[in-house]
């Protein structure tokens, strides 16, 4: 009975062999399919091959690639013509593969990770733009900062009422030439506000012989140093929700700079000042800690439960984004 019922399905509905001969769908689909020297129906719906090439010229035109079967339909039938129907058209293109956004598509460029090392002061600068808030509601004052990755060193600052790029330009040309930096040797690193990619900023840059870096859209620890840097400034306990005036948050601002370069010891520098790292001393410094800590351990040697004091010692490199292979390797 399977065996006919799979020779009459060749020429009839299979739902209404199933029904006549009372055989299940279930059971007739698990048989093993029967060779047959019958012809198997033919799809009266079916498109020729010619109509097929046709219709799929056409889907593919200048005219209709960027449109969606709907709609190409639709401007066919205004026009008096019918190709074909908007799902055989579905079929026609998943059948190449072709079924997706036909529109064009805003293409966004790759950004890559910056991986930026410094193995001493003056060869990797990083700054950024936050902002203060003023006396009044809505008024904010602009705080541009250039910080030297190695030492944590703030190379220069600047307090605006607004920042722009023409403001930039000259913020990064003087401190540039304030620390006499050779051409060459310095890369400077930033978000990508549109003061630090202005057009403007690119070319003083390249004039200056200096390497352009910049984070990636909406990644926030790829200036991390900058951003630790502007923490600790309003995290400080002495630091007003808003400023009286202008003139207060600059002064504000120039006395905790010096704080920060001359007094805040850093933990990502065996806890010395930036201005130890940057001026040389840091060995001299860390030989002078281990030294006292060498006589107070002679002395009372039980007070030390790990043993003799070692000797700190300065990271030897810094890093922005350090590959997986060097962090493996350290």
């Amino acid at each position: 009975m399977i065996n006919v019922a799979r020779i009459l399905c060749n020429n009839y509905p299979t739902r209404l062999v199933c029904v006549a001969l009372g055989v299940s769908r279930a059971t007739l689909l698990r048989k093993p399919t029967i060779t047959t020297d019958l012809p198997r129906r033919i799809a009266v719906r079916r498109l020729s091959d010619a109509e097929r090439v046709e219709v799929l010229t056409l889907l593919r035109s200048p005219r209709f690639v960027d449109r969606s079967p709907g709609q190409v339909v639709a401007v066919l039938l205004d026009e008096g013509r019918y190709a074909c129907s908007e799902s055989t058209m579905y079929r026609l293109l998943r059948e190449y593969g072709e079924v997706h956004e036909r529109r064009r598509q805003a293409r966004h460029p790759e950004y890559y990770k910056p991986e930026l090392l410094a193995t001493g002061p003056g060869q990797c600068w990083s700054w950024d733009i936050t902002k203060l808030r003023g006396p009044n509601r809505g008024e904010w004052f602009a705080l541009l900062v250039m910080l030297d990755i190695f030492s944590r060193f703030v190379v220069g600052w600047m307090l605006v009422r607004r920042a722009n790029a023409e403001i930039a330009e000259y913020f990064i040309e003087q401190t540039i030439a304030e620390h006499h930096i050779i051409p060459g040797t310095l890369t400077i690193h930033a978000d990508r506000g549109s003061e630090m990619t202005a057009q403007s900023v690119s070319d003083l840059l390249e004039r200056l012989a200096v390497t352009r870096s910049h984070s990636r859209p909406h990644v926030s620890d790829d200036n991390p140093y900058s951003e630790s840097q502007y923490k600790t400034m309003k995290y400080a306990a002495d630091f007003p929700d808003r400023f009286g005036s202008f003139e207060h948050a600059r002064e504000h601002t120039g006395l905790f700079m010096t704080y920060y370069n001359t007094e805040h010891r850093h933990s990502g520098i065996a806890m010395l000042t930036p201005a130890d790292v940057h001026v040389g001393i840091a060995a001299e410094k860390l030989a002078q800690r281990h030294a006292v800590m060498r006589t107070v351990y002679v002395e009372y040697p039980e007070r030390f439960v790990n043993g003799e004091p070692k000797l700190a010692v300065l990271p030897k490199e810094v890093w922005i984004n350090q590959p997986s292979d060097n962090v493996e390797a350290a």
